[in-house]
C-alpha cells in the first residue's frame, strides 16, 4: 500500500505546505542565475514562427460544464500576464514567473484539477490548457526546453485530436513549471488571443527562422498493469532547412502516462504483470 503524505493524513497542514513550497520555489529562481523574461511590447515582432489554436470547452469531460466555463475565465486571466512577452537571447521563459500574480486583482474560479489522483473542481483549475498550448508552440521553435512535466494521468480525451500523444505540459505552482531558454541570437515573442470558442497562440520572432519543425510520434503503445492502462509515446521532431531542404530528425523524449478514460475498442493493449 502506498504510504500517505503528511498533508493527506493531516489536511489542515496543506495550506502551510503550499506556502512553504511557493516561497522556496521562487527563492530558487531568484538565486539560480537565470535572467527571466518579463518585458512586454505592444508592437508585435514581424515574423510568425508558428501558430496554433485550442478549443476551450471540452464537452467530453464528463463533468459539469460550469467547470469548463470557469476554466475559460481562468485561462484569460493567466494569458494576460503572458501575452506579448518578449524572450530575448539568454533569457528564460518561466510560466509561473509570469502567471504568479494573475489573480491579484481578479480572482480565479473553480475549474477541474487532478488532486491526489482524482479530478475535482478547485481554485484556478484548467490552467494546464494554457501550458499545453505554450509547450506545443515552443516545440516548433529553436528554443531550448529547460523544464517540462507530462500529466501523470490523462483523465479525458483531448479537444485537439490531431496533436501527437505526449505533447502536454502540466504545471503546479510551487512544484512544476514550464521553462524555455533562448539560446539563439534571435528575439521571440508570445501572442495569445481568444474568441468565443478558441484560444489562439503565436510565436513571433525578430529575424526569420529558417528551420521548419514537425513534431510527431514515432510509436505509441498501451499496456495494462493492476487494472490501470498506460500509454507510452515516443515524441520526435524533424527540422527542415527552408533554404537547402536538408532535414534532420531527433527523438525528443519518451512520455508515459495513465489513461483514465475508455479507449476505442480497436486499440491494442498489452497485459503486463506487476
Amino acid at each position: 500500500m502506498k504510504r500517505k503524505r503528511l498533508t493527506q493524513v493531516f489536511p489542515f497542514l496543506l495550506p502551510i505546505r503550499k506556502w512553504q513550497r511557493k516561497k522556496l520555489f521562487y527563492l530558487e529562481m531568484l538565486i539560480d542565475g537565470n535572467k527571466y523574461a518579463k518585458n512586454k511590447s505592444d508592437a508585435l515582432l514581424p515574423n510568425t514562427v508558428f501558430e496554433t489554436s485550442s478549443l476551450m470547452l471540452n464537452e467530453n469531460s464528463g463533468f459539469d460544464m460550469k467547470y469548463q466555463i470557469n476554466k475559460v475565465h481562468n485561462l484569460k486571466l493567466a494569458a494576460r500576464t503572458i501575452n506579448k512577452v518578449i524572450i530575448e537571447p539568454n533569457e528564460t521563459f518561466s510560466f509561473w514567473q509570469l502567471v504568479r500574480w494573475a489573480d491579484h486583482h481578479e480572482k480565479y474560479k473553480d475549474g477541474l484539477n487532478l488532486v491526489d489522483g482524482k479530478i475535482v473542481g478547485s481554485y484556478g483549475g484548467g490552467l494546464c490548457q494554457l501550458s499545453n498550448m505554450l509547450f506545443w508552440l515552443f516545440l516548433h521553435t529553436p528554443l531550448t526546453v529547460v523544464e517540462r512535466h507530462g500529466h501523470a494521468v490523462e483523465s479525458f480525451p483531448s479537444t485537439t485530436e490531431d496533436l501527437p500523444c505526449g505533447t502536454d505540459a502540466t504545471i503546479y505552482e510551487g512544484w512544476l513549471d514550464l521553462k524555455i531558454r533562448n539560446d539563439t541570437d534571435n528575439t521571440f515573442q508570445i501572442e495569445i488571443s481568444f474568441d468565443d470558442k478558441y484560444m489562439y497562440g503565436r510565436i513571433l520572432s525578430q529575424s526569420s527562422v529558417n528551420i521548419e519543425y514537425t513534431v510527431f510520434n514515432s510509436s505509441v503503445s498501451y499496456f495494462k498493469r493492476e487494472e490501470k492502462i498506460y500509454q507510452i509515446a515516443s515524441v520526435c521532431r524533424t527540422g527542415k532547412d527552408k533554404m537547402t531542404g536538408r532535414q534532420t530528425e531527433k527523438e525528443l523524449y519518451v512520455n508515459q502516462c495513465e489513461i483514465a478514460y475508455k479507449l476505442p475498442d480497436d486499440i491494442k493493449i498489452e497485459e503486463r504483470g506487476v
